[in-house]
């Protein structure tokens, strides 16, 4: 059987506290569900924070890089994608991604956001921005889950895995 990637995508360097807390909280129980952890790879923020959680739970961590060479890869990446495309790697991001959790909200964020729910990806949104919940929903309702905590994040990636058949 397929192990299902997660993808969790979060600011950079303008992480807040909460969104770093929370995506640690999301590496580890979804390493702690046997499931591929995916990020951007960086050693910065979200990215960061998400990959250190699944590796103090063992878990499997794979990030997709923006440039060309390891530079700025955090240590819990265990399998690096080098793409040099930049900001275009977003897309590749979502497509690889099962399910895409948000952590906190920025532009980077954002457009992985819209790029799931282009390709009908399912999309769970875990940040304190009212504004994001309300714009994203109104893209698709049917596609955007609001959650307040890692731990529903994760029941609800379990539905949505148990409905894909993953």
């Amino acid at each position: 059987m397929k192990k299902p990637i997660i993808g969790v995508m979060g600011p950079g360097s303008n992480a807040k506290e909460p969104d770093l807390n929370n995506a640690y909280q999301l590496g580890k129980l979804i390493a702690e569900q046997g499931w591929i952890l995916l990020t951007g790879g960086r050693k910065a923020g979200v990215m960061d924070a998400a990959s250190q959680g699944a590796k103090s739970a063992n878990g499997l961590t794979l990030g997709i890089l923006p440039g060309e060479d390891k530079t700025g890869i955090s240590d819990a990446i265990d399998i690096a994608i080098l793409t040099g495309i930049g900001s275009a790697r977003n897309n590749i991001n979502v497509l690889t991604s099962d399910v895409v959790i948000a952590c906190g909200m920025g532009t980077g964020t954002a457009s992985e956001i819209a790029l799931a729910l282009k390709a009908g990806k399912p999309v769970i949104l875990l940040n304190d921005s009212p504004e994001s919940y309300q714009f994203f929903n109104s893209l698709s309702p049917e596609k955007v889950i609001i959650v307040q905590s890692p731990e529903e994040a994760i029941a609800r990636v379990m539905e949505i895995l148990a409905r894909q058949d993953c």
